[in-house]
């Protein structure tokens, strides 16, 4: 168990220098319908895969997800970004910090190229949920689960990689799972603290959909003197992810 499956990397994008040109009058509309989808979805075909405990395969690799704690398989999300992550992604030898782990889904697949990894999860379930996997996976010696909000339990350390699938839905959450898809301000609050977090040379990757305000909240990155630059697309219905590289702009051009 303690090996973990290769990633399915999907094919890189190409950069686009400004994701606003891309805007039309129907984005609105399509974001709405796209967060009532998503509700939908949830209520009629996965609400009992988030009830109780479940063993779920994430790209051939087991995870243990507890009862409350958001399922990688569920949206797909948190298993599109850990399918993405290489040692193109994750050098080898780099330290990371797996922001609002949940299951722990980032920091088991980043552990087997990273030297240390950080998981970090507000939820106090999702905490004990992501060291089991830890445990499971027989990776205590790499990656350590700490409680909190954000950077609040890594204050004054940076690493060379920080993975964050954030609630990218506009809305005040009614729960734990609503906490990972609906939030008011935790992307521009990461995008305030990522610079203090990240080493020289470091990058995040941040996972959107086109359901959410991209450009909106790329532009947090950009006023901060970060770029953003896509490398990993998937469709899903009439969703689409991105995995943006976000890297301060002398680094990254």
């Amino acid at each position: 168990m303690n090996a973990v499956s290769a990633p399915r990397v999907e094919a890189p994008v190409p950069r686009q220098s400004d994701l606003g040109r891309r805007r039309r009058w129907w984005e609105k509309p399509r974001r709405f319908l796209g967060r009532a989808w998503a509700r939908v979805v949830f209520r009629l075909f996965q609400r009992h895969r988030y009830g109780r405990l479940i063993i779920e395969t994430v790209a051939g690799t087991p995870l243990v997800v507890l009862p409350g704690v958001f399922n990688p398989k569920l949206f797909q999300t948190g298993e599109f970004l850990a399918e993405t992550l290489s040692e193109r992604w994750v050098p080898p030898g780099s330290t990371v910090l797996d922001m609002g782990t949940g299951s722990g889904v980032g920091a088991v697949f980043a552990a087997r190229w990273a030297r240390r990894v950080v998981a970090v999860d507000i939820s106090p379930t999702a905490v004990r949920c992501a060291r089991i996997n830890v445990l499971l996976h027989g990776l205590e010696d790499r990656v350590e689960v700490r409680a909190g909000d954000l950077f609040e339990p890594v204050r004054g350390e940076r690493f060379d990689v920080i993975l964050f699938n954030p609630p990218y839905l506009r809305g005040r959450p009614r729960n734990d799972l609503e906490r990972a898809l609906w939030a008011t301000d935790v992307i521009e609050r990461f995008a305030a603290g990522l610079g203090d977090h990240l080493t020289d040379r470091g990058w995040a990757l941040l996972l959107l959909s086109s359901v959410s305000d991209e450009a909106g909240f790329l532009r947090h990155f950009r006023d901060r003197g970060f770029f953003a630059e896509p490398i990993a697309r998937r469709r899903r219905f009439g969703e689409v992810w991105t995995v943006y590289r976000i890297v301060r702009q002398a680094v990254g051009r």
